[in-house]
């Protein structure tokens, strides 16, 4: 099956998932990563906006300001497919760009290097327990993630793991896929 496919049906089956059980799974997924050695580990973390169907991010965004994290949230740059991250300390400082995704406002932030992020968690649809992923076709975390020497994560419920993601030439796993029931190391 070819990642579009597969990408729209998981995308299809997130959108239909009821509330309180959507709730449940974020709970469990945001518990497993908030008590990882990754979480603890790190001073600074990269993370984005989730969409509706994704996992909710913005009670993990409060949990690190909660413990003095960093939080760090990607700007896109359509024009080179580059990500930018800035540092945020309230929601105030995002602003709906296309496609209403919620970004910095480079104005209001303060940059942070790629080297600077001591954890990422990578967005994606679809996972397998190598790493590898179905993010949403544009390739910005392949490209992010060439040069970044850093922990890597990313977040799913169960029914988004699967046993092989068809994988591409520069497509990159992450090293850790953190589901509402287990970590993998990948």
């Amino acid at each position: 099956m070819d990642k579009t496919k597969l990408r729209k049906e998981t995308i299809n089956r997130l959108k239909n998932l009821p509330i309180d059980e959507k709730k449940q799974i974020e709970m469990e997924i945001m518990e497993r990563l908030l008590s990882s050695e990754l979480w603890t580990n790190a001073e600074t973390i990269g993370i984005t906006m989730a969409q509706n169907f994704e996992w909710a991010t913005e009670p993990i965004i409060e949990a690190g300001w909660k413990q003095k994290k960093r939080m760090v949230v990607p700007k896109c740059i359509p024009a080179d497919k580059q990500l930018d991250f800035y540092e945020i300390s309230s929601f105030d400082q995002l602003e709906a760009v296309y496609f209403n995704l919620l970004e910095p406002k480079p104005d209001q932030s303060r940059f942070v290097q790629k080297k600077g992020i001591d954890l990422l968690i990578v967005p994606g649809i679809l996972f397998d327990r190598s790493g590898y992923r179905i993010g949403f076709g544009g390739g910005y975390y392949d490209r992010f993630l060439v040069d970044f020497n850093q922990k890597t994560a990313s977040l799913c419920s169960g029914d988004q793991l699967v046993d092989q993601i068809p994988k591409e030439k520069y497509d990159l796993p992450v090293q850790y896929v953190i589901t509402n029931k287990e970590i993998i190391h990948a």
